[in-house]
C-alpha cells in the first residue's frame, strides 16, 4: 500500500510553493481544456457547413482527448513523490545491486 502526500512535513513555504504549483496546474488544465472544446466545436462546424460525410474531425477530439486525459489524471489524481517513496526505491535499489 502507497503512502499519502504529508503536508504537516512540510514547512509552511514549501506547503506554500507546492499549493501555487498545484493551483497553476489546475488552472492550466482548464485553460487547455477550455481550447480543446473551442477548437473542436470549430472542426464540428466547418465540418457540417461542408459536406459533411466522413467525420474526420473524430481523428482530431479522439487523438487530443487523449492528451487531455492524461494531463487530467497527472492534474487531479496523481501524487506526489514523498521522501518515503524515495527511501523505499534507494532500499530497493540497494537490495537488487
Amino acid at each position: 500500500m502507497k503512502e499519502r502526500f504529508d503536508a504537516s512535513a512540510m514547512s509552511d513555504e514549501e506547503l506554500q510553493a507546492f499549493a501555487v504549483k498545484r493551483l497553476k496546474s489546475k488552472r492550466e488544465f482548464w485553460q487547455h481544456f477550455a481550447i480543446y472544446l473551442i477548437v473542436n466545436a470549430a472542426l464540428v462546424g466547418i465540418w457540417a457547413l461542408g459536406d459533411g460525410g466522413y467525420f474526420w474531425p473524430g481523428w482530431v477530439i479522439f487523438g487530443w482527448g487523449i492528451g487531455i486525459v492524461f494531463q487530467a489524471w497527472n492534474t487531479f489524481f496523481s501524487r506526489p513523490i514523498s521522501d518515503a517513496d524515495v527511501e523505499r526505491e534507494i532500499r530497493n535499489l540497494k537490495g537488487h545491486a
